[in-house]
């Protein structure tokens, strides 16, 4: 009878597990603002953060993405990256790309590639990005792109996958001007670098929260310093400087999550650069 409890144990435990990816929670963050500001103001940008969607295994529909975020003012949409790993999983990213662009962001949508995207054959790859910009989604790849929020120039910095050796800072910051420098990356532990690169703000992703916390990511150790220093969630700062390390919307190997949930993150952002303080709700 102890093996039929411990077959019925794990039963329950995978079905909670399971249910868990489709328990997503929406994380607001301010950046650079305090409980007096107006973020009315001109000087804000409304940011949809969104990360990992790993589509062979996500447990949100395009249509349930869209009615979850159609009230939020959203002004720019930044995806970090992981978005897929096989070929055959390809033609199912267009929904998710149509639901965004449904989302009217003023000032576009920028992506950033992770290493599973990478794990692709270079010509399924080459479909990934085509799609991606065929869909409204601008992608970078150690570049940057000046934008103009009502006056306040806005250097969107998208700096390459670090876990797989292709991130390249010089190059990223090559030519940025003055102006408020929003970081986007997969890994964040390319911040461990970063000590001569300035930023205002940093987008990441990669760690899924740990996806699996049983009771600790022990697995996340070999995933880099920070994971190592328990910064693998959430609003972070190294070296003075904050960034953002998203739980991401789907999982990786199986569709489960412990300890965890998937994320869709909304960030505020006063890009006049003339307060500093942060929170999150």
């Amino acid at each position: 009878m102890i093996w039929l409890f411990v077959v019925l144990l794990f039963v329950i435990i995978g079905y909670k597990a399971y249910d868990n990816t489709k328990q997503i929670v929406i994380n607001k963050v301010k950046i650079n603002q305090t409980d007096e500001t107006d973020e009315t103001s001109d000087s804000f940008l409304h940011v949809l953060h969104l990360s990992d969607l790993h589509l062979e295994n996500i447990s949100i529909t395009p249509a349930q993405l869209y009615e979850k975020l159609k009230d939020e003012p959203i002004d720019f949409i930044a995806i970090t990256g992981d978005f897929l790993d096989r070929k055959r999983t390809l033609p199912k990213l267009v929904p998710y790309l149509d639901a965004l662009n449904k989302l009217n962001p003023r000032y576009g949508t920028y992506a950033v590639f992770g290493n599973h995207d990478y794990v692709l054959k270079e010509k399924d790859f080459a479909t990934l990005k085509k799609t991606l910009e065929e869909h409204g989604c601008k992608t970078l790849q150690n570049e940057h792109r000046l934008l103009n929020i009502n006056g306040h120039p806005v250097n969107i910095i998208g700096i390459d996958d670090h876990s797989t050796k292709r991130s390249d800072l010089v190059t990223s910051y090559q030519h940025v001007k003055d102006g408020y420098n929003l970081v986007l990356t997969h890994d964040p532990n390319v911040v461990l670098d970063m000590k001569n690169y300035d930023f205002d703000y940093l987008l990441s992703g990669h760690f899924h929260g740990g996806q699996l916390l049983y009771p600790k990511a022990y697995h996340l150790v070999k995933m880099g310093k920070l994971a190592r220093m328990k910064m693998i969630k959430g609003l972070q700062r190294y070296d003075g400087k904050p960034f953002y390390i998203s739980e991401g919307l789907g999982q990786t190997g199986l569709n489960i999550r412990i300890g965890c949930r998937p994320e869709i993150t909304l960030h505020t952002l006063s890009v006049a650069k003339d307060v500093a303080n942060e929170k999150i709700s």
